[in-house]
């Protein structure tokens, strides 16, 4: 050991020192910032990780945020909604009480209806003023948009829709929908009875029944009309066909029905074409002629069911009820009621049934922005020119002067247009109830799962682990120090080339 140029000793021990003060550096400066990772240099795959994983969290804590949100505005439509149940409950008790016609005087069917005008303002100020941050809720300005609608759909309704730009609606008619239906054949344009007999029936429906009796010589025309006159008691109607009458269920479905008891044949001849016949399978509007049953001998109730429409709806197999299919998909929860014609048209509903342009409230719900994070619902205006059905009318028709008021208008259709929008009213509290508790509410525990899922995943890869790590300080310290001191040693080792000179 005689060179005093180069102290090799003196460089490893710098080398050393400077890596373990490197070491030490790295271990305070985890510790002071409580993150393993500082920079791209701790761990880069870390890094990465950790990055990706916390743009998520941010994204799922807005979703949270967005659900949260979502869950206040359909609070006050539900609220909303609440109130226009409880005044269409008024309505219906102030119909009915006008209803009579004895035992209610003049003034006070007439306040009554000063009464009904009230509660319908007080429906459509519900409806026009029930909002969010200045946002109207209940006046259809959350309803989907559409054109286009064929001639063929009578009525709809569109629950929730997801699409990007446009979404086209394909109804394909796969059954017929039918009426319930018999016909009553006679052989002339009025029944001949045994002298001294009378022809007595009984014909029912889903409403109720009613008992007629009907004397020698009376005309077809008369017992379609005695039957006619209580419609809304049986749930029948009755036309002249020929020599015979045709019963009708007044609706469509296979929960509508035409039952016909021959109580009494009254002694008339079974000969030619008398009797009674089912309706053709692929034709209700005409007689099965292979089916015919003599009057003596329907004597059991005998009962004709309708059918109900069998559908596909943009190829997905619809739920259906007499004329309406409906489908509820992720994408697509849509109600579609074709008239008479085209529900007994098998095939495809025009080109298209209805094209959906736009509308909705729609949420984000999802962290990642796209279609599958959306969720949207349809919010249908409640306001009294949009409440009841095209067929039976809409409930401002009860309003003074209009043809179902109370007191000089029809008061068995105001009451079923009351039914009607109460039963609208409550379908759609009740999607909105279930929007919070199915969808949101279950978006929030999903989400909140995930996000601490996420945040301890993100943690095990980016904080510090403090046990470890001052471990690694304390073993720093002593290795710092102990490389000060050998770079001290190995510094004062040229000096004994000194002695060499004496």
């Amino acid at each position: 050991m005689g060179r005093i140029n180069t102290n090799v000793q003196s460089l490893i021990a710098q080398r050393v020192l400077g890596q373990n003060q490197q070491s030490l550096t790295s271990s305070l400066e985890r510790l002071s910032t409580g993150l393993r990772i500082n920079s791209g240099k701790d761990d880069p795959a870390g890094l990465i990780a950790s990055n990706n994983l916390g743009a998520e969290i941010v994204g799922k804590n807005t979703a949270i945020s967005n659900a949260n949100r979502a869950d206040q505005v359909v609070n006050i439509a539900a609220g909303g909604l609440t109130e226009v149940t409880g005044l269409l409950t008024q309505l219906q008790g102030l119909v009915t009480s006008s209803a009579s016609t004895s035992g209610i005087s003049d003034s006070e069917k007439a306040a009554n209806q000063l009464q009904i005008d009230s509660i319908l303002q007080t429906i459509d100020r519900v409806s026009s003023s029930t909002s969010f941050q200045g946002i109207k809720l209940l006046n259809g300005n959350f309803d989907f948009k559409t054109s286009s609608v064929n001639a063929g759909v009578s009525d709809y309704k569109i629950n929730a829709a997801k699409f990007t730009g446009s979404q086209n609606v394909n109804v394909l008619v796969t059954g017929s929908a039918q009426q319930g239906g018999m016909f009553i054949s006679f052989g002339a344009s009025s029944i001949d009875t045994a002298t001294g007999s009378q022809f007595t029936i009984e014909v029912g429906g889903s409403a109720g029944t009613r008992q007629l009796t009907f004397s020698s010589s009376t005309s077809l025309t008369n017992i379609a009309a005695a039957i006619n006159s209580f419609t809304s008691i049986t749930g029948v109607s009755a036309k002249t066909s020929g020599t015979g009458i045709k019963l009708d269920a007044t609706e469509f479905g296979s929960s509508n029905y035409v039952s016909l008891r021959v109580v009494n044949a009254g002694g008339i001849t079974q000969a030619g074409q008398q009797g009674i016949y089912d309706l053709q399978a692929a034709n209700s509007g005409a007689a099965n002629t292979g089916s015919k049953q003599q009057f003596t001998a329907v004597t059991n109730t005998k009962t004709n069911k309708g059918k109900d429409l069998q559908a596909t709806i943009n190829g997905v197999a619809a739920t259906t009820n007499g004329k309406t299919a409906r489908i509820n998909t992720d994408f697509l929860d849509v109600e579609v009621t074709l008239t008479d014609t085209q529900s007994r048209t098998l095939g495809s509903v025009g080109t298209n049934a209805m094209t959906i342009t736009g509308g909705g409230a729609s949420f984000q719900l999802g962290g990642n922005v796209d279609i599958a994070g959306k969720v949207s619902i349809g919010i249908q205006s409640v306001a009294a020119s949009k409440l009841g059905t095209s067929a039976l009318g809409y409930l401002n028709s009860l309003a003074s002067g209009q043809s179902n008021n109370v007191v000089s208008g029809n008061t068995d259709k105001a009451q079923q247009i009351v039914t009607a929008a109460l039963n609208q009213v409550s379908s759609l509290s009740g999607r909105l109830g279930a929007f919070q508790s199915n969808t949101i509410g279950a978006t929030v525990r999903s989400l909140g799962v995930a996000v601490e899922n996420s945040t301890a995943a993100q943690s095990i890869i980016r904080d510090t682990d403090f046990a470890t790590e001052t471990a690694k300080l304390t073993r720093g310290q002593i290795l710092v120090n102990a490389s000060t001191n050998i770079l001290g040693l190995s510094n004062q080792t040229p000096q004994s080339a000194l002695q060499l000179l004496g």
